[in-house]
């Protein structure tokens, strides 16, 4: 955004930072905290008497999200349309809109970067500099946010905000009318599921997308790093990992949640990712009563997901040997879905796999296609419901 000049031939966001100054140097009376949008209007009106009305609203809004919001990135930030906001070293702002992604005009000083990405993490009581030079936190509203400084930001500060949708998204808004309806019956069958896909396919979107179709009677338990996922059930409970401290201590990690989640009588349990240990107590939850379970991870197809599961396990401390790890997962995974983003940024499924039952532990973990390439149902599933209330899909 770049400064709007008004008749008067003074630039709008110049007229909102210098209000937004006297505020704070309690110029004004009340201060920043405490002035009303009547008060902004009649503040803006005796700086700019020229300036017209919807300019006016401009600048309060402006002054408004420098003292309560992020400044000039809320108007992005407040755009349902808009997926993410990334903040590049040297102050350029680029934001994705349905998929794709676009510079805007904007470009902030280096400060002014440091100062936002202060304002973010300050309140949830986790800090930035050159001995902690990367921070992963959330908003209020559930957006992810990300923030990596100098020395290893080389050209300055690079802040990047996943925004939670505004809008819920559903199964028909992703998939064809077949390929949604399979998805149902995956879930109504309470199969534990593997949601895969690159960085920003829209494996979360899916997820919420799949779990709305869990019933009202059903306790759901979610485990995420940052609470992204909104589920409509009547009787859901979210819980949310912790990064350690500055002193390094009080990190509660994804794989201490699923196994507490364990003993709050869920009747299912999603994990928002899986990336690391956490992938063994996934695996011994769906093998041990917590069926209809979902999950994401990052992988390129379903055979890359089952593989990378085994790979997570063999990393984290316990000691199996790859034999019993298949065994656990061709119990435990039902299916994998595959979402994709497309070159022109929509997001679809582009297969659904079922995983084999049987054959050899020291085999890969076998799984049969029920999409074709053009993301048809060409197959339906062998594997018994099990929901045994569930007729044939």
């Amino acid at each position: 955004m770049r400064p709007e000049p008004d008749r008067s031939g003074v630039g709008i966001d110049s007229i909102s930072g210098h209000l937004h100054t006297d505020l704070l140097e309690g110029h004004w009376g009340s201060g920043a905290d405490g002035t009303s949008r009547d008060e902004l209007r009649a503040l803006t009106r005796s700086r700019a008497p020229l300036l017209g009305a919807g300019m006016v609203e401009r600048v309060v809004d402006e002054v408004g999200w420098r003292v309560s919001g992020l400044g000039p990135l809320e108007p992005w930030l407040t755009d349902p349309d808009i997926s993410e906001v990334m903040v590049n070293g040297g102050g350029a702002v680029w934001i994705e809109r349905a998929g794709r992604l676009s510079p805007t005009s904007l470009v902030l000083d280096e400060s002014v970067v440091l100062a936002l990405i202060e304002r973010i993490v300050a309140p949830i009581g986790l800090h930035i500099d050159r001995a902690s030079p990367i921070v992963d936190a959330r908003l209020f509203d559930g957006s992810r946010v990300n923030a990596i400084i100098r020395p290893l930001a080389v050209d300055g500060p690079c802040l990047t905000i996943r925004r939670f949708g505004t809008r819920s998204v559903g199964l028909d808004d992703i998939c064809t009318p077949d390929v949604a309806g399979l998805l149902r019956w995956i879930i109504r069958s309470r199969a534990n599921v593997i949601v895969c896909g690159g960085a920003g396919a829209g494996k979360t979107t899916l997820l919420n997308a799949m779990a709305a179709n869990i019933g009202d009677d059903e306790r759901v338990i979610t485990i995420e790093d940052a609470a992204e996922l909104r589920l409509p059930g009547a009787h859901v409970v979210r819980l949310e990992a912790r990064p350690p401290n500055a002193e390094g201590s009080g990190e509660v990690r994804i794989r201490d949640l699923v196994r507490n989640a364990l003993r709050m009588r869920p009747d299912r349990i999603v994990v928002g990712e899986v990336r690391a240990g956490e992938a063994i107590d996934m695996l011994q939850a769906m093998n041990t009563g917590q069926e209809g379970s979902l999950s994401t991870c990052h992988a390129n197809s379903p055979v890359d997901a089952l593989r990378r599961l085994e790979t997570l396990v063999l990393m984290g401390d316990v000691a199996l040997p790859s034999a019993a790890i298949r065994e656990q997962i061709r119990a435990a995974i039902d299916f994998v879905v595959h979402v994709v983003r497309r070159p022109d940024g929509t997001r679809g499924v582009a297969a659904i796999a079922e995983v084999v039952v049987g054959g050899d532990g020291h085999e890969a973990v076998a799984i049969r296609d029920l999409l074709d390439d053009n993301g048809r149902v060409t197959a339906l599933p062998s594997r018994r419901a099990r929901n045994h209330a569930v007729g044939s899909p």
